[in-house]
């Protein structure tokens, strides 16, 4: 097996943020290979979210974003489990980082569970009746309706959008990747965006 360097080590942990024996693990698990590291550590992070999913996550932090010269303003709540995590530079960044997310990219839900049903049987109604005006067979129609609604909750969906400083990543992505660093809990309550002169 190939020697882990140092310099491995140290690069991919100022690529992930992952702590240090776990990009050392990472590295000879997948035989020193920097992307499939990458890979391992962010199916490591969702593993540890998905362990930690039924945890309380009641402290945190409210962080507020405001852009493009006063006109957009986003608030979060960002939760984790202990006061102490919350105070950590890292999980304070990750709250910015959403609040940012959310002034520029407009989400309308946090989780596209809490999308109201009226809402997508409207919106799959619209893509069906586009499939079917291109022409297509009601099964293919079907589809391509589902793929369709699919790229709406990439859009609305907070944790479901591509994060803005690194689209290879979604908003859950970097979450997770939070959770694995700290072992807890971390979730968006709710936020808020505001965009001068608009009705709410």
């Amino acid at each position: 097996m190939a020697e882990i360097t140092s310099e491995a080590v140290k690069n991919l942990r100022d690529k992930t943020g992952a702590g240090m024996m776990d990009c050392k693990r990472a590295l000879a698990e997948t035989k020193g290979d920097i992307e499939q590291a990458i890979e391992y550590l962010r199916k490591k992070g969702a593993a540890v979210a998905a362990k930690r999913a039924d945890k309380e996550a009641n402290q945190g932090v409210v962080e507020a974003y405001i852009h493009a010269g006063g006109r957009i303003g986003a608030m979060v709540e960002l939760n984790c489990e202990t006061d102490f995590v919350a105070k950590t530079p890292g999980f304070k960044q990750l709250a910015h980082d959403i609040a940012m997310q959310i002034a520029a990219m407009t989400p309308q839900y946090v989780l596209r569970e809490h999308i109201p049903q009226s809402v997508i049987e409207k919106e799959l109604e619209i893509y069906k009746i586009q499939a079917q005006n291109e022409g297509k067979p009601a099964q293919i129609a079907e589809k391509i309706s589902q793929g369709r609604l699919d790229k709406f909750y990439q859009e609305v969906v907070l944790i479901e959008q591509s994060f803005i400083k690194d689209s290879g990543k979604t908003i859950k992505d970097i979450m997770d990747e939070e959770t694995a660093k700290v072992g807890e809990k971390i979730s968006v309550r709710r936020f808020l965006r505001y965009h001068l002169g608009e009705a709410n």
